[in-house]
């Protein structure tokens, strides 16, 4: 009991700076329905939104968005709103990541200070042999559609960062969605980079050579004083985030190595907690070392099928699957086909 009302504390509670309903109130004044009555139909009142300071709870931000949704019919709006965030848009966070000198520092800094732009959606940065990833979670339940916006919002949003630290040289990203595409899709493709649908995870991806590259907005003395900026806001919002971001920390430590995956006392020996604190933080943010398993699991999958030198049965034993004919069905739930149907599609077989 006290496990779930931790988790309810979070959603309830304002982490999520203003500027971001605001945006999708103007988006709804756009398709003709006045923000007062989308304020009205999630529930909301006006002057939650008046302070610039102010912030709101992952419910009530959620509530707007889904009432965006139902009252301007624009389930476009999650590209629409992401096409117009500018890393301002961020505060202090945006203005931090400006200030890095390398892209794969903003990286780590976004994934560090990630909380600051609210709660729902967890990202996790990785620097894979392959690429740079950004990866997202939900840990909030949301209807399909909404959780789709949530996804479409967050990617675009993260490619025009990235195009503007880049000081508009093409990042050469792609997107990918796990849902099939949406019928609206083709009114945004010339303005989206390479997007695959059903695919095992949400992602954004750049080759791995941007990965050093130097920012040209760099400043050593600025990043020094956004950084404290940032840790005082976390400190605030009375968010820590060894607690607060154990999800990310484990998918992050949970690397597959020559002896597979750590198990959960050897990842809570890494993140210096007990077995038992681990698995208390997980489950307080709805999750669990199986749940994540399966998670890492199909993202390891993916990479492995892309390399033809690996037959399936290797990588199946590889995630650990002694029955090659488990991971057949594992990947089949996970993406709708065959390890061997999905390998031809990605190498144009």
């Amino acid at each position: 009991m006290s496990q779930l009302r931790d988790r309810m504390d979070w959603v309830h509670k304002p982490h999520m700076p203003v500027a971001y309903p605001k945006l999708y109130l103007e988006r709804a004044r756009e398709r003709g329905v006045p923000p007062e009555r989308v304020l009205q139909d999630a529930g909301l009142v006006p002057e939650m939104l008046a302070d610039p300071a102010a912030r709101v709870s992952p419910l009530e931000f959620t509530q707007l968005v889904a009432s965006v949704l139902r009252l301007a019919g624009d389930e476009g709006v999650g590209f629409e709103v992401g096409a117009q965030q500018p890393l301002t848009a961020h505060g202090s966070l945006g203005y931090l990541l400006m200030c890095c000198g390398t892209l794969d520092q903003a990286a780590r800094y976004l994934q560090r200070f990630w909380l600051l732009r609210g709660r729902g959606i967890q990202l996790a940065y990785k620097d894979e042999p392959d690429g740079l990833v950004f990866e997202l979670h939900s840990e909030l339940p949301m209807p399909d559609a909404l959780l789709q916006v949530m996804y479409q919002l967050i990617l675009t949003s993260c490619y025009r960062g990235l195009l503007f630290l880049l000081g508009g040289q093409n990042p050469e990203a792609e997107f990918w969605f796990t849902s099939p595409p949406p019928p609206y899709f083709e009114r945004f493709r010339q303005r989206l980079p390479l997007v695959r649908f059903e695919m095992p995870s949400t992602r954004l991806r750049i080759p791995r050579r941007f990965r050093d590259h130097a920012l040209e907005m760099s400043s050593p003395d600025a990043l020094e004083l956004a950084v404290a900026q940032c840790e005082r806001e976390l400190a605030l919002l009375g968010v820590g985030e060894a607690g607060d971001d154990v999800l990310s920390q484990v998918r992050a430590a949970m690397l597959l190595g020559p002896g597979g995956y750590p198990d959960p006392e050897a990842l809570a020996e890494r993140l210096h907690l007990s077995p038992r604190t681990l698995r208390r933080r997980l489950q307080a943010q709805g999750g669990s070392y199986l749940r994540l398993l399966e998670d890492v699991r199909r993202r390891d999958a993916v990479q492995l099928l892309e390399n033809p030198a690996l037959e399936i049965r290797q990588v199946a034993e590889l995630l650990g699957y002694a029955d090659p004919a488990n991971f057949t069905r594992a990947f089949r739930q996970w993406t709708g086909r065959t390890p061997s149907e999905f390998r031809g599609m990605r190498l144009g077989r």
